[in-house]
């Protein structure tokens, strides 16, 4: 196999830019931008750095082959043709994990599955001249995806998905997963060394993903990856020296003013609790605040935050007087910028002004907004000051 390998990056519908600068930032080639879904080209030690360092990232797979099939028997052959003895040991322990199907003429997945497995085991039989596979060796989950009849047949990096920092135990009523969390922070001007508020914190997400980016945490340094164990293709220093450099890249000498407010007082506790396995708890104030309550002395900061959405009935009677009080805060913090991302079709009316621009973001299946409030700049010598008082 040669050096060079593509992998495909899914991330949250919306945040398909931000990624791509992510990829870019760590010096890699971007092969084509999908809705969802990034190409990017790279050694094969970019497997162990985009795991460790994608910020925005859902999983990291490998693409293994790409074809055309209309009929099972087509996609059996596009399988089988894959070389996957470059890829799998003889005691690989292989499987589907998941395929999709849109706009395609095999559209049920768990024949494409079953079929796909078949397909790999002939493969393997004539390579290996053996019948039959004891799979008591690593796991390599392979993901299938059809588009247009187009079929992507990927190995998959991650395991479990890169949302899974490591950090958060417990989590609020409606979490934000911290992949889309730290998606919207880079959406915004914020800067490590400006003013960050989120007054509905729920669990940390936001304020700890931002002290995160701010201290040049790497996302993936608290958790391990499914292809650590694939030695026969990812040699093991590629994981190691991604780890190193980003133990080296850590600045936890850096002062930052973040802070994350919320009604629920045991919800605050665990956010408290979720920001020190992050690493990242002197970094951050959390308090028991409600929103109506939510003031800052200082000027020019920035609000980016999560408010209820009132998925059940008796809450849904509640946001308009909610966002009636978070647009009043807004008010009297009248040089910040606010960011805020929700379902609530109404936001605007109650918040009292209409966003400079949102932005369409999928949170999971639900379809929300990113409304942007972006306040004054603020004036250069002041910007100075601020940086040395902050």
């Amino acid at each position: 196999m040669n050096n060079r390998y593509e992998y495909l990056v899914p991330c949250h519908f919306g945040l398909e830019a931000v990624c791509k600068r992510e990829i870019d930032k760590l010096g890699y080639e971007i092969r084509s931008v999908e809705d969802g879904r990034i190409h990017f080209a790279g050694g094969i030690e970019a497997a162990a750095r985009a795991n460790v360092f994608l910020r925005t990232a859902q999983r990291i797979l490998l693409k293994c082959g790409e074809f055309k099939a209309v009929t099972f028997e087509e996609l059996f052959q596009g399988i089988k043709d894959i070389p996957w003895e470059e890829y799998l040991p003889k005691d690989a322990r292989f499987w589907v994990t998941k395929a999709t199907s849109v706009k395609s003429a095999l559209f049920s997945t768990s024949d494409i599955q079953s079929i796909a497995k078949k397909a790999m085991v002939e493969r393997m039989k004539d390579h290996f001249h053996v019948k039959w596979f004891p799979e008591t060796g690593a796991a390599y989950p392979v993901r299938i995806s059809l588009y247009k009849d187009l079929v992507t047949v990927a190995l998959d990096l991650s395991g479990e998905s890169l949302h899974k920092r490591g950090y958060r135990k417990m989590v609020s009523k409606a979490p934000i997963e911290e992949t889309l969390a730290a998606g919207l922070i880079l959406l915004t001007p914020w800067k490590k060394d400006r003013i960050l508020v989120d007054p509905f914190c729920g669990s940390g997400t936001f304020p700890i993903e931002a002290a995160m980016i701010g201290a040049n945490i790497a996302p993936g340094m608290q958790r391990s990856f499914q292809g650590q164990d694939w030695d026969n293709l990812i040699p093991a220093r590629c994981w190691r020296e991604a780890m190193t450099e980003a133990r080296d890249l850590v600045d936890m000498n850096v002062t930052m003013d973040i802070q994350g407010y919320d009604i629920d007082p045991l919800i605050v506790k665990a956010a408290r609790e979720n920001a020190g396995r992050a690493g990242v708890a002197d970094k951050i104030h959390f308090q028991h605040r409600p929103v109506h309550h939510l003031s800052h002395p200082k000027k020019y900061g920035f609000i980016i935050t999560n408010p209820p959405y009132g998925e059940r009935m008796e809450e849904k009677e509640e946001l308009p007087i909610l966002y009636r009080e978070m647009g009043e805060a807004f008010q009297r913090l009248d040089t910040w910028s606010e960011y805020v991302i929700t379902a609530y079709e109404d936001a605007e009316k109650y918040i009292g002004k209409k966003a400079a621009k949102n932005r369409k973001i999928y949170n999971g299946m639900m379809k929300t907004y990113f409304y942007m409030f972006p306040g004054p700049k603020p004036p250069r010598r002041k910007r100075r000051e601020e940086g040395k008082s902050i």
